[in-house]
């Protein structure tokens, strides 16, 4: 990995251990407004998920304190998941929350150490902090490389959205033409894409699917 990329890295986790920190196991914890709108995003992303049959295997980039797992073990009876962080100290809480759970194992590091049937991706994308537009971009495509190549079945993530509010927009904070991904998602992963913009929030969600 080279330098510019590990220093963007750095600054990411060190972001979000400050607010672990501040917040503790909670969504606030991992920069979101509260439960609602957390779970909300869940079930978006997990429609990639839906219609599976029998058990199969996530891979969740930026994992957090692990609230996906939590997620996932309340809608689906069989998984094995990974949970994936930049930020130590998230994946030391998760350990610690979850403790000794069978279908649990989590990594420090940027991206997963395994191929699994699905990969998702909550958040990642929102913080920049001082990065420019050109370089987050570069930051978020050589991301959604990763999940393309360590996901059989396909990946799914989102994003803040260009279309919101002016005066609700801040300048720490990213947010991406949702148009763009999705055609970047259409010519450079797959033909199967769907871009999800209508469950009232700020951001949208891309699933990918990949041809069995």
């Amino acid at each position: 990995m080279d330098s510019a990329k590990t220093d963007l890295l750095k600054e990411v986790a060190d972001y979000y251990a400050e607010k672990l920190a501040e917040h503790g196991r909670t969504p606030q914890g991992v920069d979101w407004n509260g439960e609602q709108g957390q779970i909300l995003r869940f079930q978006q992303l997990s429609q990639l998920i839906q219609g599976h049959g029998g058990a199969f295997s996530v891979n969740d980039l930026g994992c957090g304190y692990g609230a996906f797992f939590d997620f996932l073990q309340s809608e689906y009876p069989e998984f094995s998941y990974l949970g994936v962080d930049v930020s130590k100290d998230m994946v030391t809480s998760a350990q610690s929350r979850l403790g000794p759970a069978t279908q649990a194992r989590f990594i420090t590091a940027a991206e997963p150490d395994t191929t699994a049937d699905y990969c998702v991706a909550s958040g990642i994308f929102n913080v920049r902090l001082g990065r420019g537009d050109a370089e987050w971009f570069d930051y978020v495509r050589d991301t959604l490389d990763v999940m393309d190549r360590t996901s059989r079945r396909g990946f799914s993530f989102n994003c803040l959205t260009s279309y919101s509010d002016e005066d609700k927009k801040r300048d720490y904070l990213y947010y991406a033409d949702p148009c763009r991904l999705f055609d970047l998602c259409k010519r450079r992963y797959s033909r199967q894409v769907a871009l999800l913009h209508d469950y009232g929030l700020y951001e949208f969600t891309i699933l990918v699917r990949k041809s069995s």
